[in-house]
C-alpha cells in the first residue's frame, strides 16, 4: 500500500498527515470552521460579489445578470479545482478568480473589477477576526460569570494568603477568586474595544491610493469614495481605513494578538493557582467520574484541565510576538513577508484562546473547596500570625514589650520545630498561655485564634467589586452556552 493516502480521518481515529490538535483536539467546531478554508473562500466570492454588486449601482457595465450568476455560484467551491490553478499560476486569489469564472463564465470578466489581491484576503481577515471575537468574547462573560458566583458563595470563608508561596496573612476563598476575576474582567473589556474598534480595509488598490477605482469612474472621485462607503456598509463594518497602503495597518494584528494574549495570561494564572490549591489538597478542579488520573497510579486525581491550560495558554503568549514583528516589518505600501506568518499565527492564537476558554469555563464552573483542609492549614500558621495581637494585649495590660517580644521568639521557635522536625500541631499559644508573662491576657488567647479576625475587609471588598465592577460589567452581556462549550478531552 505505498503511497496510499486516507481521504478523511475515520471516526475516533487520525490521518496520515499531520493535522493541528487544536482543531483535532481543543478549540470549539465553531470557530475551527470558522477559519477553514470553506469559510474563507466563500467570504472572498461575498466581497466579489458586494464588488460588483456595488459597481453596478454606480453605473460601471455590470449587468445585474451577472451579479445574479456569482450569487448562484457562490456555495460552489471547489478548493480541489482552485489547487490546480494554484499550482499553475502561484497566486492563490488569481487562482479562486478564474475557478469562480468557471462556475461563472458570465461574470468571469467582471470579478475582482479594479481591485488588488488584498481586497479579498484582508477584509476577509478583518471580517473573520471581528467574528471569532464575537464567538470568545461570550466565553469570557461566561468564565466571569462562574468566577463571580463563586467569588460570592465563598466570600467569607477564611483561608491562608500567600506571598512568595509563603503563607502571609489571612484571605478568604472568595476574595482570593476576585483576583482571577477581574483579570478576566479586563481581557473581555479589550477584547471588546478590539472587535468594536476594528475597521474595513475597503477598496483601496494596489497601494492604496484607489487610482485603478479613479480611472474605472473616469475620475469621478464622489464615486469612488461612494464605492469604499457601500463596501464597508455591505459588509457590516461602521467605517473603513482613511488611509492604507496595499494592506491595512498590520498593528491592527498586534492589538488584537495582544488582547488574545492578555486571555492567556488571565487563564495562566487561574490554572497556575488552581494547581498549587489541589497540590495542597484546598481545592479541585472538576474530576469526571470515569477519567483516569494516571496510567501508572490509579488513585491519582491530578489536574489536568488546569495543566492543559497552563500549556496552551504558553503557546499563545509566545505566539503574540509575531505580529508585533510584522507589524514592524512592513516595507513602505506593502511587503509580503507578513502573509505566511499570518496564515499560521493569527487562526492558530484564536484556535488557542478558544480552547483555553473553554477549559477555564469547565475549571470555574465545577471548583471544588475543602473548608476542612484549609482549616487544618490555618490552624497550623494561624499562631504564628496571631502573635502581634497577642503582643499588643499583653502591653495594654502593663508587660513590657521587648521581654515579651522575645518570649514569643523562643516560643515560636521551639513550635517551629516541633511542627517541622516532629510533624505535630502546632502548640505555639498554649506554650504562650502556660508563660507567666501573658498571664493577664490569657483569657484572650482562644478569641486571637478566630481566622476571621484578620481577614481584614476581605469579605466587604468582593461584595463591593462585584457590585461596582462586574456585575455592570456584565450586565445584558451573552455568555457562552451549548455544543461549543465542551471539552472535547
Amino acid at each position: 500500500m505505498s503511497g496510499h493516502r486516507e481521504e478523511g480521518p475515520a471516526p475516533g481515529g487520525t490521518l496520515n498527515d499531520w493535522a493541528s490538535p487544536l482543531t483535532q483536539r481543543y478549540a470549539g467546531r465553531r470557530i475551527v470552521e470558522l477559519f477553514g478554508d470553506r469559510r474563507r473562500f466563500t467570504t472572498w466570492r461575498d466581497l466579489w460579489i458586494a464588488l460588483a454588486e456595488s459597481e453596478m449601482e454606480l453605473g460601471l457595465p455590470v449587468t445585474a445578470s451577472q451579479v445574479a450568476e456569482l450569487k448562484a455560484a457562490r456555495d460552489r467551491v471547489d478548493a480541489r479545482r482552485a489547487s490546480e490553478i494554484e499550482r499553475e499560476t502561484r497566486h492563490d486569489v488569481m487562482a479562486h478568480i478564474r475557478h469562480y469564472g468557471e462556475q461563472a463564465p458570465g461574470a468571469a470578466g467582471i470579478i475582482h473589477l479594479g481591485a488588488t489581491s488584498m481586497f479579498v484576503v484582508d477584509n476577509t481577515d478583518l471580517i473573520l477576526m471581528r467574528e471569532a471575537l464575537g464567538l470568545l468574547i461570550p466565553k469570557v462573560a461566561r468564565a466571569c460569570r462562574a468566577l463571580a458566583d463563586f467569588a460570592k458563595k465563598w466570600k467569607d470563608t477564611p483561608c491562608l494568603g500567600f506571598t512568595h508561596f509563603q503563607p502571609a496573612q489571612v484571605t478568604t476563598v472568595g476574595r482570593r477568586a476576585c483576583l482571577w476575576l477581574q483579570d478576566f474582567l479586563m481581557d473581555l473589556r479589550e477584547l471588546k474595544a478590539r472587535r468594536d474598534g476594528l475597521r474595513f480595509l475597503g477598496v483601496k488598490g494596489a497601494i492604496g491610493t484607489q487610482a485603478s477605482f479613479l480611472a474605472l469612474f473616469e475620475g469621478d472621485r464622489g464615486k469612488v469614495e461612494e464605492l469604499d462607503r457601500r463596501l464597508t456598509k455591505k459588509m457590516g463594518f461602521a467605517s473603513a481605513f482613511r488611509v492604507t497602503g496595499q494592506t491595512y495597518t498590520r498593528k491592527v494584528d498586534a492589538q488584537v494578538m495582544a488582547a488574545l494574549s492578555g486571555v492567556a495570561q488571565s487563564a495562566a494564572k487561574f490554572s497556575n493557582d488552581v494547581r498549587l490549591a489541589q497540590s495542597r489538597g484546598e481545592m479541585q478542579e472538576p474530576f469526571g467520574k470515569g477519567q483516569v488520573g494516571s496510567s501508572a497510579m490509579a488513585y491519582k486525581q491530578n489536574p489536568a484541565k488546569s495543566e492543559r491550560i497552563a500549556g496552551l495558554s504558553r503557546y499563545l503568549i509566545t505566539l503574540e510576538a509575531n505580529l508585533p514583528l510584522t507589524a514592524a516589518a512592513q516595507w513602505f505600501e506593502r511587503t509580503l513577508d507578513d502573509s505566511a506568518n499570518k496564515r499560521l499565527s493569527v487562526p492558530e492564537a484564536f484556535l488557542a484562546a478558544d480552547a483555553i476558554l473553554n477549559l477555564a469555563v469547565s475549571v470555574a464552573e465545577g471548583l471544588v473547596v475543602y473548608p476542612k483542609v484549609i482549616e487544618n492549614y490555618l490552624r497550623q500558621e494561624l499562631p504564628f500570625m496571631a502573635t502581634e495581637d497577642l503582643l499588643m494585649a499583653a502591653v495594654k495590660a502593663g508587660g513590657d514589650r521587648q521581654k515579651l517580644h522575645e518570649r514569643i521568639r523562643e516560643a515560636s521557635v521551639a513550635a517551629v520545630a516541633r511542627v517541622r522536625e516532629e510533624g505535630k500541631a502546632n502548640d505555639l499559644f498554649d506554650r504562650l498561655s502556660q508563660d507567666a508573662a501573658f498571664a493577664a491576657v490569657k483569657s484572650q488567647a482562644a478569641s486571637l485564634l478566630d481566622p476571621n479576625r484578620y481577614v481584614g475587609r476581605a469579605p466587604e471588598q468582593v461584595e463591593a467589586f462585584l457590585a461596582e465592577e462586574v456585575e455592570p460589567a456584565l450586565k445584558g452581556e451573552a455568555l457562552a452556552t451549548g455544543d461549543d462549550l465542551e471539552v472535547r478531552v
